[in-house]
């Protein structure tokens, strides 16, 4: 399974995982409005389970994976999918919202191959 990682600097790296959580946890539920289309896809993918606490959160997708850490002073990302094409899309997903709702801190995201794979 192709895995990735990014560690955030950020002093608010809890706030950041929880809205991040919560945003993708509302993609899940059915909208009012029409999704928009995502990489090509057809449509957003099926968000199966997202939650967190206040140092780790999880999102689940129909075909992947991103596991959250807020740490003091960095936020740490692994995303994990069945192929590449799936992990670039998650990596560009969560990296865009993140750098979004972090705008006003400058936040960037930078991925780089995960070192060892989670089970």
């Amino acid at each position: 399974m192709p895995s990735a990682e990014a560690h955030v600097q950020t002093g608010s790296a809890g706030r950041y995982l929880a809205r991040l959580c919560r945003h993708a946890g509302k993609m899940g539920r059915p909208q009012r409005h029409r999704p928009r289309a995502h990489s090509g896809s057809g449509g957003p993918p099926e968000v199966l389970q997202a939650e967190c606490s206040e140092t780790e959160g999880s999102i689940v997708l129909d075909w992947g994976r991103c596991f959250l850490t807020a740490g003091p002073g960095s936020l740490t990302l692994r995303a994990d999918a069945r192929d590449e094409e799936k992990l670039a899309w998650i990596q560009d997903m969560i990296a865009g919202r993140l750098e979004k709702f972090g705008r006003r801190e400058h936040l960037s995201v930078t991925w780089r191959p995960a070192q060892a794979e989670i089970p």
